[in-house]
């Protein structure tokens, strides 16, 4: 069984997020999420989210899966857009800098448990609403009516009219 996380626009290179994912590519589940949470560069956190959300999905759409078995089955980094930005230079001059994005891609795969099958998922139903009459009827019967409380004055309106 197989499943997939995509995080999109993450703000670097593709080159720079495929060193990390290189680091992963076929090891078990928790051993990459041992290796990313170790890894200095900054881009293994946000991939190692990605890989607990291809879990995560995994769990969710089989519901009983030996977690324990997961592997690594693909993990890319593509070309996101690049956000084009200039540097002034002298003279005149002007140097393009370019912000290059990433979609870090990684797809799980698992053997799901024999013992149990998977559970249906629940069906979503309405609340049973009572009858708006019954329900005003039930409420006014339980409250007595009560009087509206004073509104309190402030102090200096308290003490104006101490005073006068």
């Amino acid at each position: 069984m197989e499943a997939k996380a995509i995080a999109r626009y993450v703000r670097v290179t593709p080159r720079k997020a495929d060193q990390v994912l290189q680091l992963i590519r076929g090891m078990r589940v928790d051993l990459a999420a041992e290796m990313l949470a170790f890894t200095p560069k900054h881009i293994a956190r946000t991939i190692r989210k990605v890989l607990h959300s291809a879990v995560a999905n995994a769990v969710a759409m089989e519901g009983k899966i030996n977690v324990e078995s997961m592997h690594v089955k693909q993990a890319t980094a593509g070309a996101g857009p690049t956000m084009k930005r200039i540097l002034p230079r002298a003279q005149g001059r002007a140097t393009p800098i370019l912000k290059r994005t990433s979609h870090i891609t990684i797809v799980v795969e698992g053997e799901v448990s024999a013992d149990t099958p998977a559970p249906s998922r629940r069906q979503r139903t309405a609340p049973k609403a009572e009858a708006p009459a019954k329900a005003k009827a039930a409420s006014a019967s339980a409250k007595p009516s009560e009087k509206p409380k004073p509104k309190t004055r402030s102090r200096k309106a308290a003490a104006a009219t101490k005073g006068a």
